[in-house]
């Protein structure tokens, strides 16, 4: 029986790449040693890193006056990196609210200055994203932050906000590489890796230069961007196992096409079962069309009570991680670039059997 994971994170790897750790495990390009026991100034790792940043920098554009740092600690951890190094001498910034990961950014963001949110969508449950002319941007902020993807609530902004001169920072955890940006109207882009990238343990944080070097005062050495771009992300001991696997991540999807051809697929999956939501009125998607996301899918059974027999069904062929956040419950279908186009058909067919046999 084939298995489809559609965890929202750690998440589903393509099996390409899996097969190809499995290969490289003990002995890696008969070096004698495992990735897991190189040292990270070795030549063998510092080719592996270097390798990765080339690959990620060509599939997302990213310009040469950029640093792509990697990082530990998750993006829980750039919640307060990113304050620290970007305050930059002003008081305070501007936050875009629409779910849970939003709300913790700017939790964390309170404790280095003040935040202005500038618009929220709490008041529908956070089932859609407040669009530009409703934000109230503060033209002295030291930058503005959103998250293009939440996670948990399956909101997605497909297009990037106008700032100005205003550095734009985003949390991509969720969406990255899912389709092309572009990276030159951001100021940061930060990443846990356990969603399109690879294991968790690595965060990748891209930074126009211009912007580090300037924390506020009693940062740790460990929170300064300056220093992990000054020492090419070597200045302590990396996520070496995380950050081999999210190469061959890079080398995967370059092979199938880059970002464009993944975007194709992405787009195909979601409106597979965005349409097979659509088709009854036995499932819904709480969240605005508008603003449906093309990586995480929730949604809900018109009878709370057959949510059970739902996940029941579901594992018993191989349909696992769907029950939704315990925040926001129903379900919820993460269907990242790794999850292929026959997974998300398998979960629309069972659906449709589901329905028949319960509605």
């Amino acid at each position: 029986m084939t298995i489809y994971n559609f965890s929202a994170g750690p998440a589903v790897l393509p099996r390409d790449v899996l097969l190809q750790v499995q290969a490289e495990m003990i002995n890696w390009h008969g070096s004698g040693m495992s990735v897991m026991e190189m040292s990270h100034r070795g030549k063998e790792f510092m080719g592996i890193a270097a390798e990765a940043e080339a690959d990620l920098r060509e599939l997302m554009g990213v310009p040469v006056h950029y640093k792509v740092l990697f990082l530990q600690g998750g993006a829980s951890s750039q919640f307060a990196m990113v304050p620290m190094n970007l305050l930059r001498g002003k008081t305070g910034a501007d936050y875009l609210n629409t779910g849970e990961w939003s709300k913790k950014a700017i939790k964390e963001a309170k404790r280095y200055g003040a935040v202005n949110v500038v618009a929220t969508s709490e008041d529908k449950h956070f089932s859609y994203a407040p669009t530009q002319d409703q934000w109230k941007l503060d033209p002295d902020a030291a930058y503005v932050h959103y998250t293009p993807n939440e996670t948990i609530g399956g909101v997605e902004i497909f297009w990037t906000p106008e700032t100005g001169s205003v550095p734009l920072v985003a949390d991509m955890s969720s969406t990255i590489l899912s389709r092309p940006i572009d990276v030159s109207k951001f100021g940061v882009i930060y990443a846990g890796a356990q969603k399109n990238i690879g294991p968790a343990g690595l965060t990748i944080v891209i930074v126009r230069e211009d912007l580090i070097g300037q924390t506020v005062p009693g940062t740790p050495t460990m929170f300064d961007y300056k220093i992990h771009a000054d020492n090419e992300s070597m200045y302590n001991t990396p996520a070496t196992f995380s950050l081999y696997t999210a190469g061959l991540v890079f080398k995967w999807l370059k092979a199938r096409g880059g970002l464009a051809a993944m975007e194709n697929t992405n787009r195909e999956k979601a409106n597979l079962l965005y349409d097979a939501l659509d088709a009854t009125d036995f499932y819904s998607s709480p969240v605005a069309k508008e603003n449906r996301s093309l990586m995480n899918v929730p949604f809900t059974l018109k009878d709370a009570a057959l949510d059970e027999a739902f996940l029941k069904g579901a594992k018993e062929l191989g349909l696992i991680q769907l029950k939704g956040h315990r925040s926001v419950g129903g379900m919820r279908a993460s269907i990242y670039n790794a999850m292929p186009v026959e997974g998300v058909r398998a979960l629309v067919d069972y659906m449709g059997e589901f329905e028949k046999s319960h509605g």
